[in-house]
């Protein structure tokens, strides 16, 4: 069971897709240029493919992406009538859209504006713990970056042995920081200590970054209300089972193509509910302005691997928001991230994953007294696990819904582990 991955720049002339032996299916980025416009999973049974064919799929797939983008510059302006917008972009051919006053080439102009902030400088931050070769792919990256931030540094957690700082020892412009403690959020405290940029950009050892990574981070802080900013994470392959798994759902987020806000006004009209700030992204790809950790604080160490398991970042986030600034989710700001191989370790990172949420809930509700964060732990998880629990019952237990069990039981565990961190959880 394995999915190619095929990129396709709509710059170049569109050829058709062939079936490739033993492959479930291809998955196709579609771009332009550098900037990603849209995504589509083609079964095996769908290829191959024509040109013409593809056509059509990627003026569906990127029509919106680019509405979004140049709105009235896309489409006519007319009244926002439920079921119009629609009908108007499916009438578009790839064609169509690239006559409609260059909007593809809008974009390029969109992103090389140049702001204030094109000079603030960026300190880029990798925590890692005894995985030196990802270590080394993911330097490598760094390598190509258009723009090379300020500086990189690789904090050592914990290790077992100098394997890592062997490995930074290859690459001169790269700083070494050994931190004893384990922990991922001790990790990025130690590592926002000693950077000295405008702007920390996180990724994580398991992950590869864009070569225009860093200029579309500083892009998506324009605006000077936005203190963090994520962006788009890609899969870097399609292997295993349990690499798809966790590609169709099993992290419980899709990834959009087109830029968002997350605002004081997202965070109070879902409070009630719980405020859904995974939704914003990942770890693996966020950036924060310095003066927001003097603010609201830098990462609780609490959460996170290495203590409860996930969440560091998303209760970073709440944070922000709760003190009424905003997350900006930045699709251009791309990383390939390596998703787990095998399903052992799957089903680990799941039930950390799940540890971990309940944990940040808990502390969301006790710190800031939202108890919308107990709505989402008491009645929506429950209800979300049902239904997970019954599709999954008629999918036997495959694909996406083969961590059920040991999410669920992630859930408990974080309950638990809140009760034996109360003190500490519950501080301000």
């Amino acid at each position: 069971m394995k999915w190619s991955i095929e990129n396709i720049d709509l710059e170049q002339e569109v050829h058709g897709i062939s079936a490739q032996p033993g492959n479930t299916g291809t998955f196709v980025l579609f771009w332009w240029r550098n900037i990603p416009l849209g995504y589509q999973e083609l079964s095996a049974d769908r290829l191959p493919i024509s040109a013409v064919a593809l056509s059509s799929i990627i003026s569906r797939t990127v029509a919106s992406t680019i509405n979004h983008y140049l709105e009235e510059d896309f489409l006519p302006p007319l009244p926002r009538i439920k079921g119009v917008r629609q009908k108007l972009e499916q009438h578009y051919n790839l064609e169509t859209i690239k006559k409609l006053e260059s909007p593809l080439s809008s974009l390029d102009r969109l992103y090389s504006s140049n702001s204030s902030v094109d000079t603030q400088s960026v300190s880029v931050v990798i925590c890692t713990r005894n995985r030196p070769q990802q270590l080394d792919e993911c330097l490598q990256s760094l390598q190509h970056l258009v723009d090379y931030p300020a500086e990189v540094l690789v904090v050592d957690n914990a290790p077992v042995g100098n394997e890592t700082k062997a490995v930074v020892k290859n690459y001169p412009k790269v700083k070494y920081i050994l931190e004893l403690r384990p922990g991922l959020s001790i990790a990025r405290n130690t590592g926002i200590r000693h950077a000295t940029g405008d702007i920390i950009a996180f990724t994580d050892d398991d992950v590869k970054v864009h070569p225009h990574w860093i200029e579309r981070v500083r892009y998506g802080f324009q605006n000077p209300n936005v203190m963090v900013v994520t962006g788009l994470m890609l899969p870097a392959e399609l292997e295993t089972p349990s690499q798809i798994a966790f590609h169709d759902g099993a992290y419980g987020f899709e990834w959009p193509c087109r830029p968002i806000l997350y605002d004081v006004h997202y965070f109070e009209e879902r409070k009630r509910f719980g405020t859904p700030v995974w939704q914003i992204g990942a770890g693996a790809n966020m950036a924060l302005r310095r003066q927001v950790v003097d603010a609201v604080g830098d990462f609780n160490e609490l959460l996170g691997a290495g203590a409860s398991g996930c969440s560091e970042d998303s209760e970073f986030w709440y944070r922000v928001l709760a003190a009424g600034w905003t997350c900006r989710y930045e699709p251009s700001a791309v990383v390939y991230h390596y998703h787990r191989g095998d399903l052992v370790s799957l089903k680990k990172q799941q039930y950390a994953y799940m540890r971990g949420h309940v944990v940040a809930l808990l502390i969301q509700a006790s710190q800031h007294r939202h108890w919308g964060n107990l709505f989402r732990l008491s009645v929506a998880l429950p209800i979300y696990y049902v239904r997970r629990f019954l599709e999954g019952t008629y999918n036997r237990f495959q694909g996406k819904y083969m961590t059920v069990f040991v999410e669920i039981k992630g859930c408990f565990a974080g309950i638990l582990f809140f009760v034996r961190h109360y003190a500490a959880a519950t501080k301000h």
